[in-house]
Order: C-alpha cells, then structure tokens, then sequence
C-alpha cells in the first residue's frame, strides 16, 4: 500500500470535480474506408463543458480524418451534471446519433446496453475495430462485457478507483501544511480551519454539484453494492451504512462551520473561485493535469486504498448507438481513435502550434491558448498514446502500469447485475437520488432529517426488491466461482 501511496501522491489527469499512457504505439488505420463519395459525419456526445476553441481543433480533426477514413465527426458536449440525464432523453427519442461517452457514472453503461441503446461490439472487434482490440487492456474489455457482449470501448487508464484530494500548493507551502499524510474527509479538519480564519477569500473545502463523500463501497446499482473488504458480500443500500452517515454528518459539521461553499449543491465548477482543497478521481501524476487546468499548482493525496470494481474498469467508455446509420464507420472512427497518435492526440491537446508545442520526441508543452481547449483527457479515447506533459515524467505511463496491477480487487469485481426483473424499481430510484444526492453531499441540509427522507422514498420506490434481487444474483455467481 506504501508503494501505491506514494504513486499516488507523486500522481495526471483525471476528473476533478471541475470538471490520463505507453507512447510510441505508431499511426494505424483500420483501411476500411473509402475514398470517394462524401464524408460520412459522425455525430458524438462527450461529457464535459464545450472548449471555446472546439470548432477550431473539429474542424483540423475532420481535414485529417477525411484523408484516412473519409470521416469527419460533430462533437457535442454536455456538462457533467447534466449528462446522464440529457443522454437518456436523446436516446429514448430514438434520435440516430452515432457516438456517446458511457460509463459506470454517467450515461449509465449497464442500463443502456441492457435495453439496447448501444451497438453490440463483438463482431467487429474481431474486424474493423481488431486493431484496437488488440491495444487497449484485457482487463478493460472484461468489464465492458455483459452477459459475453461488449457494448463499448473502453478508454484506456487507470483501471482503479482513486479518489483524491487536490491541495492548492500556494496554502500547502504557506502553512507547512503536511498534505501528505492528511487521507480521510476527517484529516482535513485542522486546516480547513486554518485556511478559513486566515485566508476570507479562500474556500477551504470546494464542493460543486456532482460531489460524492467518499464512499468506501462498491456500487453496483446507484446506490446498492458492496463495501470493501466484505468479502461476504452483503447487498447494502450504501446511504443506511454507518460509513457514509459519518462522511455526510462531517460534510455538515465543515458546511456549518463555513468551511464549504455555501453554493455547494448548485454550484457547476468555476476556476476563478480561490479554494485550498477538492475532491478529485485521480491517478498517477493527476496533480499535474490539475494545475494545467486551474492555471495554479497543486499537489494530491490519496483518500483510501484504490480498488478495481466493476465501476473502475467500465470508468470511461464510448458506445456507439443503436440507431446509428453508420456502424461500420463508427467503429472505423473509434479504432483510429485508440490507435492512431496524431488524432488522439490532436483531440486531447488541442492544435500544435497553437494549443501546445512539441518539447522532445514524446513530450509536450502548452501554451498560453491551451486554455481554449480544455477536454476531460479521460474521456476521448485511449489515454496510453497521448504524450506526456513536460512537467510529467517521460516513463508515465509505465507508472500508470505499475499502478494498475497494484490495485485490490473489489470482492464483487466480475458480478454483472442483471435487472430486468426490477428494472421499474431501478428508474424509480433513479429519480429519487436525482432529487437528492446533490443536496446530501453538500453539507447543507441536516443529516438526520435528509437521509431518513431519502431512504424512506427509496423504499417507496422498491429498493429492498432490487436489494434482494441483487443479493439472489450475487449469491449465485459467488457460488459458481
């Protein structure tokens, strides 16, 4: 565990609540496409706020992959706490977009490929798409796969849970604030006071909506799974466990005493707020993608043990729609994608010359326009085949290897829920962490009073039916082991 601490606090890129790789792979096409007729458009919903300088860095896209693939493609982005809901209202209208990100957080992976909103992959990654099939991590092909099926591409990176807390350095290193050994929300206290009685335009803790406690479970139907180390494998509704009581009654106590943002349920991440600790999903050097993107340094630690859950491996992913009109040549897309070094990169960082510059044969260096195009790297396909920040060391994603098959397994890692028997329950439940779970990790309403409100509606809307559902399925597939 020493070992993986100290990766992790060495730890780029990543999710932070704003909103991560093997250099060297060389360019591949899978040859399919034609060359005469018109460019197939492909139309693709990523998560994230839309860059300013999107249209440019497209429209640079699309000169390229009109040349390899007679391809061009139509980015649409969604902002985070958006996206999972916008997404099913696009696909329940039967619209024929092409590609959407998917994961175990947003865009609801299991759901949609379980109703069969996305293309079954299988076939065509024995063909169009063998050649990134081929690169991406078996591990990751693994978690995508439901019931022998594949319904997406994982974006390769890192394939555990690590949750983390970034620190603006300008605070660590003012207060000899020893960041390091500080995991837990409760290691925080001291110096969220610290900052808060001497530092009045600082937010001490930053929270925005789409914040979530550490949870120290693995959920494997929002919010019903398993909690590390039960080995058991015990089907709770994580909101009755005494762990999270604990983390929401201390996000309270710092909401009171003003350590939290008062906007904390509402709030959609602004840069410009000055704040000395955050919430991030991170991995190995995740701290300097973060001070990219803030314009300040800050440095991180790990909150817990990172595990691979089944939520992990399908972390990042893009599906391709079942209404689509061109699958063949989504596929065609989605294998350049993770294979070719000049347009995943060029969709990562943004134009040479203009967005970054080259410093060495596998190392960049950005400038002072990359702040017009900031993407979540994570989301846009495999992470192994971009290059390195200069700040980053030139072996990162042999670090990022190491760091993978440090990680503890999750004892449901390999379970794949079926819900069609309580699919309702399921849609239901949705609604109801919808109304509350913004509110109940910000801090700003009473525990007590919320989370019975919460559980009783969840109750009214069949979760102990899903829970037993589960534990039934669960107690199977521990048995066939």
């Amino acid at each position: 565990m020493k070992k993986v601490k100290k990766l992790i606090a060495l730890a780029t890129c990543a999710i932070l609540t704003t909103g991560a790789l093997l250099t060297g792979c060389g360019s591949s096409s899978s040859g399919t496409g034609k060359k005469d007729g018109e460019p197939v458009k492909l139309t693709w919903y990523t998560i994230g706020q839309e860059p300013k300088d999107l249209q440019l860095v497209v429209d640079e896209a699309n000169k390229y992959l009109t040349e390899k693939i007679n391809t061009t493609i139509d980015m649409k982005f969604i902002d985070y706490g958006d996206y999972t809901q916008k997404l099913s209202v696009i696909i329940n209208s039967g619209e024929a977009f092409d590609l959407a990100f998917t994961c175990s957080w947003a865009g609801d992976y299991l759901g949609n490929a379980r109703k069969g909103a996305f293309l079954e992959l299988n076939d065509y990654l024995d063909t169009t798409g063998k050649d990134m099939k081929a690169i991406i991590d078996q591990r990751f092909w693994d978690g995508a796969t439901i019931d022998g099926k594949i319904y997406a591409v994982p974006n390769q990176k890192e394939i555990s849970t690590a949750p983390m807390w970034a620190f603006t350095k300008e605070y660590v290193d003012k207060y000899n604030i020893p960041y390091q050994d500080l995991h837990t929300l409760e290691d925080l206290e001291p110096w969220l006071k610290v900052i808060k009685e001497n530092e009045p335009d600082v937010v001490p803790l930053y929270i925005t909506k789409g914040f979530s406690a550490p949870a120290y479970f693995d959920q494997l139907v929002d919010p019903i799974g398993v909690e590390f180390g039960d080995d058991s494998l015990k089907i709770k509704n994580m909101f009755e466990t005494d762990k999270m009581k604990s983390q929401l009654e201390t996000l309270r106590k710092y909401y009171q005493a003003g350590y939290i943002n008062a906007d904390s349920a509402t709030a959609q991440d602004d840069k410009a707020v000055k704040r000395f600790v955050t919430k991030g999903d991170g991995q190995p050097y995740a701290e300097v993608l973060w001070s990219k993107d803030l314009k300040y340094d800050v440095v991180a630690t790990p909150i817990m043990d990172t595990y691979i859950t089944n939520g992990s491996t399908t972390g990042s992913m893009i599906g391709i729609s079942k209404n689509s009109k061109n699958p063949e040549k989504a596929v065609e897309f989605l294998n350049l994608l993770n294979t070719d070094e000049y347009i995943r990169n060029l969709l990562n960082y943004g134009i040479e010359g203009t967005h970054y510059n080259k410093a060495g044969d596998n190392q960049i260096e950005t400038t002072d326009r990359a702040k017009d195009y900031s993407v979540g790297y994570y989301t846009l396909g495999n992470l192994f085949i971009t290059y390195p920040l200069i700040q980053e060391p030139a072996n990162k994603w042999d670090e990022f290897e190491k760091f993978n098959n440090a990680a503890k397994e999750s004892p449901a890692l390999g379970f794949k829920f079926d819900p069609a028997k309580v699919s309702n329950e399921i849609a239901a439940m949705n609604n109801v962490l919808e109304e509350f779970k913004s509110t109940i990790y910000s801090g700003s309403v009473d525990v007590n009073e919320y989370l019975t409100k919460l559980n009783n509606k969840l109750k009214e809307q069949g979760i102990d039916k899903v829970i037993a559902e589960m534990q039934s399925q669960i107690d199977a597939w521990k048995a066939n082991k």
